[in-house]
């Protein structure tokens, strides 16, 4: 994902804030009686559809949090969200009768006490909030939706009672019976083979329960595999009657082919019908609830779409990722604000232009980005500041890069664009000329070989630039566009590559803008010239892998059709078969990773736990979402994940971790030692580590467009953080130094508690004990090693301090803010 043309894009706008983070499974509650209509109230518009409240706190996902409540006569939704965030209310399906947004004009705010009128395919509305919130949409007859906002007191509300008072949460259960229902899918007793599974697998499954249940069932379904997570549907493919037996309601199903299947467990006590389902933890950026593990019993619900569904990866037996994968370390690079190795090629104002408009060159290198309206002198037009970085810059720092610890660069797009971020591709076969040529791409994957780093780019295939030779809106480029100087041309070769409505009289609505931004025309995937020109023989997706790329990361990848990837991939594995896929998901990717799609993915559930995580969140609250990943994905893609705490995207790590003034020096020195606790889980957690840019020599910056600030070179003026670079090396390093920490197992942490995480890793008779904490004091851990470590001594590679076990209990201290890594002797 990226920003538009215009501004940044709703959905990477904010960080998931309070009202989507990571909560443990509620604690029982005294119940709370739904509210009984009252006769005289009115049925709910919308033909029954729930109406969510969807923005940049939770990636524009339809998510249960945001779900509004038909209340008598209006809707109303209780939330707890912080800070400045656009937002729209629609149902789950975008559908264009229940997609509500500000009008025309240019004031978009929504401020307390103050109802504005919501239009159908509207533009988003904008609000400040902090608190709680109440919002009231109301529906006057024969007129447009009025949507109110209204800030309360904090602590004013329970909000979780509000929710089950208005049946947005399952209503409670009190037969003793049901409550006594245990199923934890990460306990062997209760499932087993362990997590994701080959096709063909029987999958046996055991449900612990008092005596009293009548019947049991296991519900097994597959969901729908198609485009965003908008698209969530499953459909039932078995009901297996469960025995009982030693206690237990017990039954087998066999997952015949790759899927991503959904289960659940319909239970019948006392005549009443109960669900037992996932727990109700959040995962990061993902519509699903549920981390797996211990489920929850509540009452059937009438719609069946409402259930919480364990879910059950099924992937291809001959599914693999290249070997080197869990070995690489990502240095992640956004090429106009690295390094200027040639001045010559810098775009200029008046020779070059951004579509129609001028562009603008920073005089100084350490300048900020430019953001519209803030006052920084610049123009009103977003991403059209340059700074000069290119490809001979990336090559005169690739020693760099190298002693950093990084053997993999990955690169934000380099094709001819219009913008500085690229993403608006001109022309995919072109490197763009501020940065140099398509020779000097092939010279940096070659110059990066030799120091054994591999080079991955990016590209949407998803979506163009509108200045460009496919679509050419301004009519700038030889040849026929398909919609040459704002108007749809049948007669170019790009025709079939968008679709367009000749009946609309505004040029803007007569093609479709990818999530509805003009500036990005999407393009028809399912079009036989554009695919293959994407991947057939001597596409562009081969064109750079023959020129030296070492495989692709794929922008907004859960956007096009599943079928375009499978294709998309064969043809990758053809020209080169080592080549790592890699796709932009943030929320659950295991829809990608069953054999025939994608290796790999940039792991933002990893950033977000990590983050919170070092910055004092509750560790039991958080670790779920690893353990989600643990679970569902193949340990093949486990492996490979791309573990990233900060990117283009979002603001940097050191501004989530409380750098948000340059000012404050104790804040900024505290945030490094955050940082540096986030580092030290990366370089101990399976996957690839991923190095933004600036991050470790302590770079910050807050949302787009100031996480896209210059390195800070020294030459240019910049004052690096050393000693915090120094520290990154030298965990990299660590990792390099002891393949355990790359490709040693890992199973449920031995200790887990608010502050500590403490993990076991084992590969070839090679034992580690990671141990991290993010209190401000030192902690100590007391653990139960598996048999195999006990009575082993323990070496401390960041301290040189042995640690004795004493059977199987191994007991140490844990510094603040840091960790100890012990590897066994």
């Amino acid at each position: 994902m990226k920003p538009t043309a215009n501004r940044a894009l709703p959905a990477v706008a904010a960080l998931l804030l309070s009202a989507c983070a990571v909560n443990a499974p509620a604690p029982r509650q005294a119940p709370v009686a739904p509210v009984k209509p009252d006769p005289g109230c009115l049925p709910a518009p919308l033909a029954g559809r729930d109406l969510y409240l969807r923005g940049a706190f939770n990636n524009w996902a339809a998510t249960e949090n945001e779900r509004f409540a038909w209340v008598c006569d209006h809707h109303e939704l209780l939330a707890a969200l912080k800070g400045e965030h656009p937002f729209k209310l629609a149902d789950e399906d975008w559908s264009d009768d229940a997609d509500f947004g500000a009008g025309p004009g240019p004031d978009r705010r929504l401020e307390p006490g103050r109802a504005r009128t919501l239009v159908p395919k509207g533009t988003a509305v904008e609000a400040a909030f902090e608190g709680q919130q109440r919002f009231v949409l109301r529906w006057p007859a024969g007129a447009a939706p009025q949507l109110a906002l209204e800030a309360l007191p904090a602590g004013s509300l329970d909000v979780e009672a509000w929710r089950r008072r208005h049946a947005v949460a399952a209503t409670s259960v009190d037969d003793p019976v049901a409550l006594g229902l245990r199923f934890d899918s990460r306990d062997a007793a209760h499932k087993a083979p362990f997590g994701a599974i080959t096709a063909g697998t029987e999958a046996r499954f055991a449900l612990a329960a008092p005596a009293g249940v009548q019947r049991a069932t296991l519900v097994v379904e597959k969901r729908r595999l198609e485009g965003n997570q908008e698209v969530l549907e499953y459909r039932e493919v078995a009901r297996v009657p469960m025995e009982l037996r030693d206690g237990r309601w017990r039954a087998t199903h066999r997952f015949a082919e790759p899927a991503v299947y959904g289960y659940w467990f319909e239970i019948e006590v006392n005549g009443r019908r109960y669900a037992y389902q996932n727990n109700r933890d959040a995962i990061y950026w993902t519509r699903e609830k549920g981390s797996g593990g211990l489920g929850l019993v509540e009452p059937l619900p009438e719609q069946l779409k409402r259930i919480r569904r364990f879910r059950q990866t099924v992937y291809a037996a001959d599914y693999q990722v290249p070997a080197y994968a869990p070995d690489l370390v990502y240095y992640y690079v956004f090429p106009d604000r690295f390094r200027d190795g040639d001045p010559r090629n810098n775009p200029r104002p008046g020779a070059r232009g951004y579509q129609d408009k001028p562009i603008e060159l920073h005089a100084n290198w350490l300048e900020k980005p430019f953001k519209p309206g803030s006052g920084d002198g610049s123009d009103a037009i977003y991403n059209n500041d340059f700074f000069g970085g290119d490809i001979q810059g990336l090559i005169d720092k690739l020693d760099h890069i190298a002693d950093l610890g990084a053997n993999a660069l990955y690169i934000t797009p380099m094709f001819t664009a219009a913008s500085n971020h690229k993403y608006d591709t001109a022309d995919y076969r072109s490197i763009d000329p501020a940065f140099g040529s398509n020779a000097d791409f092939q010279r940096l994957t070659q110059e990066a070989a030799k120091r054994g780093i591999r080079v991955i780019p990016d590209t949407s295939l998803n979506h163009t630039g509108i200045d460009s030779i496919y679509f050419d809106r301004f009519g700038k480029y030889p040849g026929i566009g398909a919609f040459e100087a704002g108007r749809i041309r049948a007669d170019s070769p790009w025709a079939s590559w968008y679709r367009f409505d000749p009946m609309q009289a505004d040029p803007a609505r007569q093609y479709r803008g990818w999530v509805g931004v003009a500036d990005l025309p999407e393009l028809d995937k399912s079009s036989k010239d554009f695919r293959a020109f994407a991947y057939g023989e001597g596409g562009v997706t081969q064109q750079w892998l023959e020129l030296g790329a070492a495989g692709w990361r794929m922008d907004v990848a859960p956007w096009v059709p599943d079928d375009f990837w499978r294709e998309w991939r064969a043809a990758v594995k053809r020209a080169k078969p080592d080549a790592i896929t890699i796709a932009e998901t943030w929320f659950d990717a295991s829809k990608h990773f069953l054999g025939d799609a994608f290796d790999s993915t940039m792991n933002y559930i990893f950033r977000n736990t990590v983050l919170d995580y070092a910055a004092g969140g509750d560790a039991r609250k958080l670790y779920p979402n690893i353990e989600l990943m643990r679970e569902q994905y193949p340990k093949q893609s486990f492996y490979a994940l791309m573990n990233l705490v900060s990117s283009h995207d979002q603001a940097r790590a050191l501004h989530v971790l409380g750098a948000t003034d340059e000012r404050d020096a104790a804040a900024l020195e505290l945030a490094k030692r955050r940082l540096r606790l986030a580092t030290l889980f990366q370089a101990i957690f399976p996957g690839s580590p991923a190095i933004y840019y600036g991050d470790e020599v302590g770079v910050g910056g807050g949302d787009d467009p100031y996480n896209r600030a210059t390195y800070p070179w020294p030459d240019r003026g910049g004052r690096p953080d050393l000693a915090l670079e120094a520290d990154v090396k030298r965990l990299l390093a660590m990792r390099k130094a002891h393949p355990v920490l790359r490709h040693g197992s890992l199973d449920a942490p031995l200790l887990l508690d608010e502050h500590l995480i403490v993990l076991a890793r084992e590969q070839a008779g090679a034992f580690a004990i990671s141990a991290t904490n993010n209190a401000g004091n030192a902690r100590t851990a007391s653990v139960r090693l598996p048999p195999a470590m006990a009575g082993r001594s323990f070496v401390d590679v960041l301290s040189g301090a042995v640690v004795q076990a004493e059977g199987q209990t191994l007991s140490f201290s844990v510094p603040p803010l840091f960790g100890r890594v012990l590897i066994a002797r």
